[in-house]
């Protein structure tokens, strides 16, 4: 895949350019199908397929609180390349860019630049300043300038087959703790990055369990509690319990995500590790003593490793 982050890197017009454009948060299954649809379509014309997306969040880059990103920037690209797209534009959005007319969006960048030959996207689809753009104006420019608007529809949660698979909905599930939901949204588990730092050195030497602490790369967190995890490491995949909390017991009132990797025995400090979300197990709990915390522990090593085994992670 081709990763172009300014415009004016463009030489030449793409050969029978097919684009969708979005912010793509969260990649999820309805961007997926989204992006096959460009690929099959840029199949059919012998074209090149193309996705467009923004950084920051374009509510960001105006000022406006935006929500928490399900994907940051380097997961959403490389979700994206994975997906199969021959051309990712990572535009940077500012005031600048905010202030392109719809028609110019169009004309001089989507038309003359890229050379757009059809352009696939969701019905609320809207652009160019003010957002005065949208399917309406693309289908009309689109008789004049040569190139064809297909409308996607909605893809919708397979359970209910109502409910349209959104990031908005994402989020909801992930803060509600639900992150074996969110894998059907998604396609994989919820995924948070971050890097090991030394934390309060207590899981090893006062639980018998030592741990991981993460400071947390992503916006997004899942509710607080204990989760089963499958954890990618530059030592390879392990299993793993994850907290997610305050640690009531020890009273410090610190917020943490600690991991404990099972069947695990490596220095990864200063070192960036992923960790699947694959199922909460419980709140968060204040025990009556380290030993009593210790044992609950223990059950939900259990607990989780037949979790994780039944989903395919040994």
């Amino acid at each position: 895949m081709e990763l172009i982050e300014n415009i004016d890197q463009i030489d030449s017009p793409f050969k029978n350019a097919v684009i969708t454009i979005g912010n793509f948060d969260g990649v999820h299954k309805g961007h997926q199908t989204l992006f096959q649809k460009v690929i099959e379509k840029a199949r059919q014309i012998s074209g090149t397929s193309v996705a467009m997306t923004f950084d920051p969040h374009p509510l960001k880059a105006l000022g406006i609180s935006g929500p928490p990103l399900i994907t940051r920037r380097d997961q959403k690209l490389e979700l994206i390349e994975h997906c199969g797209i021959d051309v990712l534009f990572c535009i940077r959005f500012d005031n600048v860019f905010a202030s392109i007319t719809a028609n110019d969006f169009i004309e001089k960048l989507l038309v003359n630049k890229i050379g757009m030959k059809a352009i696939i996207i969701g019905a609320d689809y809207s652009f160019g300043k003010n957002r005065l753009g949208n399917v309406d104006l693309l289908k009309e420019r689109g008789e004049n300038l040569g190139f064809q608007t297909i409308v996607s529809p909605w893809i919708n949660d397979m359970d209910s087959g109502i409910e349209r698979i959104s990031s908005t909905r994402i989020r909801e599930i992930v803060m509600e703790g639900k992150v074996d939901q969110a894998m059907k949204y998604l396609g994989r588990h919820y995924q948070i990055r971050g890097k090991v730092i030394k934390g309060r050195e207590r899981g090893g030497s006062q639980l018998g369990f030592p741990t991981a602490n993460i400071k947390l790369h992503d916006e997004l967190c899942p509710k607080l509690g204990v989760y089963a995890v499958a954890v990618e490491t530059i030592k390879g995949n392990f299993q793993g319990v994850a907290n997610i909390g305050f640690s009531p017991t020890f009273g410090d009132q610190l917020f943490t995500i600690e991991v404990h990797i099972l069947d695990f025995n490596h220095d990864i400090y200063n070192t960036r590790i992923r960790v699947n979300m694959v199922k909460r197990l419980r709140d968060e709990k204040k025990f009556a003593s380290i030993h009593e915390l210790s044992e609950q522990i223990e059950t939900d090593i259990k607990i989780a490793r037949n979790i994780l085994e039944k989903n395919g992670h040994s």
